[in-house]
């Protein structure tokens, strides 16, 4: 029985989240799929970010681009006033001391001195890891709700496909959103690429025509995959899912209890910011295991 494990943004709990060491470290230690967040900066470019603004929980200033720079400091500001040149003067290696209640403070391993890396550097790292057993699972961050902080939906579609075509790993991918527009569009666009539509109860009002059945309106949006938060899933959901003709990624699961409960519902993946608890979880169940990748090698070796 296949059923995958996803790690959440590289692996969260355990290395610096959507960072290029965190993003080798998971795949030295085996997930199915690697999952990062995407936002798109002031010149166009598209870079590793969960928020859409800066944020200081894993964002700390060290200087900034120039003197008198009347942006500075950039914690705080929109990712999208900011260019790259701005926010690659971030630290994006530790999680800042003054969040005492933040859990994965106590078990991340502080990187200092990692910058913030670009989609186009991750799928070069990828591709130098030669890691065809591991899909990237691309998050659009859009929210139809801030348009200010939100690129056109189509034209960032566009931009993401085609930084995957540049790599060749558009078949080797999946995107992923809650605002299902950008799964709309990247349906007509890229139909034989996987599309995860997000959903969580605090951003179903996004959604005007749910209904009863959002597991149907989701695949009536392109999506080939539900992505509920876990308080969503119950055998309900799990029932109307399989009519709809869809699997279940399930967000985000750090606990095993939780993890076994999961299973048996039927999920198709996990979504974990620890993957060393579900690989031992994988053990015991009998289930396929991913297989660890890498590490590299050394130039001329």
């Amino acid at each position: 029985m296949r059923v995958e494990i996803h790690g959440h943004r590289g692996a969260r709990g355990l290395w610096p989240e959507n960072t290029l060491p965190g993003m080798s470290r998971t795949m030295e230690l085996g997930v199915h799929a690697l999952e990062l967040d995407v936002a798109l900066t002031a010149d166009r470019r598209l870079v590793l970010t969960h928020d859409l603004t800066v944020s200081a929980v894993t964002s700390a200033d060290r200087r900034p681009l120039h003197a008198g720079d009347p942006l500075f400091p950039y914690v705080g500001k929109p990712i999208n006033a900011l260019t790259l040149a701005q926010l690659r003067t971030l630290d994006v290696g530790v999680r800042l001391p003054r969040h005492p209640d933040d859990p994965f403070a106590l078990t991340q391993v502080a990187m200092p001195e990692t910058r913030m890396p670009t989609l186009g550097a991750v799928l070069g790292l990828v591709n130098a890891y030669e890691a065809e057993s591991v899909r990237l699972h691309v998050e659009l961050k859009s929210d139809p709700t801030r348009p200010e902080l939100t690129p056109d939906p189509e034209m960032f579609t566009e931009l993401l496909l085609d930084e995957l075509d540049r790599h060749g790993r558009l078949g080797n991918a999946a995107i992923l959103s809650f605002d299902w527009r950008i799964i709309r569009h990247a349906a007509a666009l890229a139909p034989g690429t996987r599309r995860f539509a997000l959903i969580e109860l605090d951003t179903l009002h996004w959604h005007d025509d749910l209904g009863d059945d959002v597991p149907a309106a989701a695949r009536a949006a392109g999506a080939t995959t539900l992505s509920p938060e876990h308080v969503m899933v119950d055998e309900a959901l799990m029932a109307q899912v399989a009519a709809a003709g869809l699997d279940v990624a399930v967000w985000t699961v750090n606990e095993a209890g939780l993890a076994g409960r999961m299973l048996d519902l039927g999920v198709a993946g996990i979504v974990t910011d620890y993957p060393d608890r579900m690989r031992e979880l994988w053990r015991e169940r009998g289930l396929e295991l991913p297989e660890p990748v890498g590490p590299l090698k050394p130039v001329g070796v």
